[in-house]
């Protein structure tokens, strides 16, 4: 007995959504003029290069995460919580607006 086609394996298709995107005629014409240097159409060109760039920042902004130990944890919230320092500058203002001096 012969399987159908319908019952073979078959990739399933990509999903895709779409993106819209209102650009002025300048860049738009930017748009379509690298994209003619490269030989693709202005979508696949969007969408090689949006993506990649894309990925290159999410994937730096997780290399940026500090990692403290927990003795660094406590010393940092110590500073955040004590209070500042006031300069002599901020203490004259201060007067100066109360009308102190």
């Amino acid at each position: 007995m012969q399987r159908s086609n319908a019952s073979r394996t078959r990739k399933k298709p990509a999903i895709s959504s779409s993106l819209m995107v209102r650009l002025d005629r300048r860049s738009k014409e930017y748009l379509s003029r690298a994209a003619q240097l490269r030989q693709v159409s202005v979508s696949d060109y969007v969408r090689t290069v949006t993506v990649g760039q894309a990925r290159r920042e999410v994937e730096a902004a997780r290399e940026q995460v500090l990692a403290l130990t927990p003795e660094e944890q406590l010393a940092f919230w110590q500073a955040l919580n004590e209070p500042a320092g006031l300069t002599d500058a901020q203490r004259r203002l201060g007067a100066l607006m109360r009308g102190e001096s």
